[in-house]
């Protein structure tokens, strides 16, 4: 940390990077706050649970699609403007989604949310850092935001969830209208630069072998991280509140690796090697929900654990897809959030389908069977996954903060 990091604190930051970091914490909240209330949309709405899954699809799915032009969109229209109108999105979608008659108007509504999102946290961490008095204060007070909104998104879920389904969706945009009219209002346009780049930069990257092969590694792990959070509040048989309890200690495990256990391991092992580690520790765990997840305590350990697991790969996937290439980082980070939320958007309808028809082990199957692919990929592309090795010590420790930082942004989807 620098000195003056150390002198002023991180939290000594202007009121602009505060409203940018409020709104950051709601965004990130959105991954885990269906969570706690798909049993309750499936069972008043008259909904199966391959229905209620695709809750995640349509966003995520949208999401990915949007990942691929966000770096264009923000250059085109500004920091600014490109936060307002995620915002904006996220306000008039998440409150159409609480006021829903039914479950297919509330995929349509968490498509166009899912837009918002990805232009929001596209442009949230350029922003923090332009405004704040100092960049690596700024990287710590985002990544403090992603932690608390990654455990406070199912608590949140839970506990508004056992009032009222519709009550986290609305709370969701009661907070998200605070923060766009604080932005609004605080936000000098122009105080971050614009970056004009091309529509299709994103796709180009995927040409690059380390960047497509990362990708091609993260559509299957995806798969596997998003059976977890869309299947395992079926089995668990809990309210909306005991559902939300599990996974915000879930969440809190995630936080914490993601920050400080995937920087120390990557420290000291090669990042292929922890990836590696992480795929085979992850297909432990849910072989072992295969055949354990009648036992509900079991299964919750086991999704606090994976939990653990998934915040240390998140973050070293990332940063090794930035490191294999030199292409810009927003243009790497653009194709592979797309690319990687593809799998996420693919696994929660069939997982759920299969959870539904023949018992939910089969929907573990389903997400173990993803992590063996992964793993094969794995060790069929070493040659190109070893760029991510490189080491770069003429980087400054803000430098590797700053990616540390930007390996974070997927999590939120």
């Amino acid at each position: 940390m620098s000195a003056a990091a150390k002198h002023t604190g991180w939290w000594h930051q202007p009121a602009t990077v505060w409203a940018v970091a409020f709104a950051a914490t709601v965004s990130f909240m959105g991954i885990g706050l269906v969570d706690p209330i798909l049993p309750a949309i499936a069972e008043e709405l008259h909904a199966s649970a391959s229905q209620t899954s695709l809750l995640f699809t349509s966003y995520l799915l949208i999401t990915a699609i949007a990942m691929f032009f966000s770096s264009w969109v923000s250059g085109r229209l500004g920091a600014k403007n490109t936060l307002l109108l995620g915002l904006g999105l996220i306000v008039v979608f998440a409150l159409a989604s609480g006021l829903s008659p039914s479950v297919p108007w509330i995929i349509a509504f968490r498509a166009i949310w899912g837009l918002g999102n990805a232009l929001f946290i596209s442009t949230a961490l350029a922003t923090i850092i332009s405004e704040a008095r100092e960049a690596e204060g700024a990287i710590i007070l985002y990544e403090a935001a992603l932690g608390v909104g990654m455990a406070l998104g199912p608590l949140v879920g839970g506990l508004l969830g056992s009032l009222s389904w519709r009550a986290p969706f609305i709370g969701t945009a009661v907070l998200m209208l605070i923060a766009f009219v604080a932005i609004a209002v605080m936000l000098k346009s122009g105080s971050v630069p614009k970056r004009k780049t091309s529509p299709l930069a994103a796709f180009r990257g995927l040409r690059h072998p380390s960047l497509l092969s990362f990708g091609l590694i993260a559509i299957f792990y995806n798969m596997a991280f998003f059976v977890i959070l869309a299947v395992s509040p079926y089995p668990l048989g809990f309210g909306a509140l005991g559902i939300g309890l599990t996974f915000c200690g879930w969440g809190i495990g995630l936080a914490i690796t993601s920050v400080f256990a995937a920087p120390a391991l990557t420290a000291r092992f090669q990042r292929t090697q922890v990836i590696g580690a992480g795929l085979a520790a992850l297909l432990v765990i849910t072989l072992l929900a295969v055949f354990l997840q009648q036992y509900v305590p079991v299964l919750i350990a086991l999704i606090v654990l994976s939990g653990l697991v998934l915040g240390i790969m998140n973050t070293v996937l990332t940063e090794s897809s930035m490191e294999s290439t030199d292409l810009p980082r927003p243009v790497a980070s653009s194709a592979y959030s797309g690319i990687r939320f593809l799998g996420g958007a693919m696994a929660p309808p069939f997982a759920s389908a299969l959870g539904q028809s023949f018992g939910w082990s089969w929907a573990y199957v389903f997400g173990a069977a993803a992590l063996v692919v992964a793993l094969v990929l794995f060790f069929s592309l070493r040659r190109p996954l070893s760029a991510a090795n490189k080491r770069h010590p003429e980087q400054s420790d803000e430098d590797r903060a700053l990616e540390e930082a930007e390996a974070l942004i997927g999590d939120a989807d």
